[in-house]
């Protein structure tokens, strides 16, 4: 009888050890499965993410030059019309992560700056200069100096940004739908993001 029992324990034993050596192995799976996913997830969402702009304006560019010591002074001057395309983006691609799959982590370390190119269409309008102090290509390459730091004061007093941060935030919020969905933790820098309204807070 003690026999058939000891038997029975032994059996008992090696079902059960089976049994966890294969719940185990199925938990590896699972993470390993879900390591992949997101990492995929990730790379889809490596996209330009941008928002587009248009700005219009006049300029009025005056240059004088005075000339044998300040008897006389020549003038040049243009009407420039400016109607200029501004792109405010986020590439993605440039995300820099860590995952922790033991602890089941996936920690969002640095996002790229927004990139903002603009392009300008520039017309010249009753262009004047004298002979002894004429347009030239530095003239032509003030302008564009001028009205670049007009428009970027322009852009930082708009919407663009905003609106691309709010498009950048709606990407980053597929990244807490997914980890959320798997049992995982997802965070930016130390701070974990619990809620899809906690981007909102997060600095960038």
């Amino acid at each position: 009888m003690k026999k058939i029992l000891f038997g029975v324990a032994i059996t008992l034993i090696v079902l059960f050890t089976f049994k966890y050596c294969d719940s185990k192995e199925q938990d590896k799976i699972v993470l390993y499965e879900s390591s992949d996913l997101i990492q995929k997830q990730i790379k889809n969402v490596g996209k330009l993410i941008v928002t587009e702009g248009h700005f219009s304006e006049v300029f009025n560019y005056r240059n004088s030059k005075e000339i044998l010591s300040s008897y006389f002074t020549l003038e040049k001057k243009a009407l420039v019309v400016v109607n200029a395309e501004v792109t405010v983006a986020y590439d993605l691609s440039k995300i820099e992560f860590k995952l922790d799959e033991s602890a089941k982590t996936l920690t969002i370390l640095s996002i790229p700056k927004e990139e903002i190119k603009i392009i300008p269409d520039l017309e010249y309008y009753d262009v004047q200069s004298d002979f002894f102090n004429p347009f030239e290509a530095q003239d032509y390459n003030d302008i564009k100096d001028i009205i670049k730091a007009s428009l970027n004061k322009k852009i930082e007093t708009s919407d663009l940004k905003i609106n691309a941060k709010n498009r950048l935030i709606s990407e980053l919020s597929k990244f807490y739908i997914l980890t959320n969905s798997l049992g995982w933790t997802l965070k930016y820098h130390e701070q974990p993001i619990t809620s899809m309204e906690s981007f909102q807070f997060i600095k960038l």
